[in-house]
């Protein structure tokens, strides 16, 4: 692998970690990139209807109760992630 090849590479990393956020980067802790990838799972859980209406048969719960829930753990994921950055 030529050094060029290295660099490329490299770049297009880059590019990509800044473009989209879920792809982390050099600073990123292990905590952060958890909270990261439970957000946008549930994200799209609420997103997706066909993923909420799963959910909520399997658990024997109406789709708005479970979309609800899956609202507030974001929300509460939100919460506890922008209380971290100040300690």
């Amino acid at each position: 692998m030529k050094a060029s090849d290295r660099f490329n590479i490299n770049s297009q990393l880059e590019h990509l970690q800044a473009k989209y956020v879920g792809t982390g980067h050099a600073d990123l802790t292990r905590f952060e990139w958890a909270v990261n990838i439970q957000r946008d799972s549930y994200a799209s859980y609420i997103g997706h209807y066909p993923m909420l209406a799963y959910f909520s048969i399997a658990e024997n719960e109406s789709i708005g109760r479970e979309r609800y829930e899956f609202m507030q753990v974001c929300v509460k994921e939100m919460y506890l992630n922008s209380s971290t950055e100040f300690l």
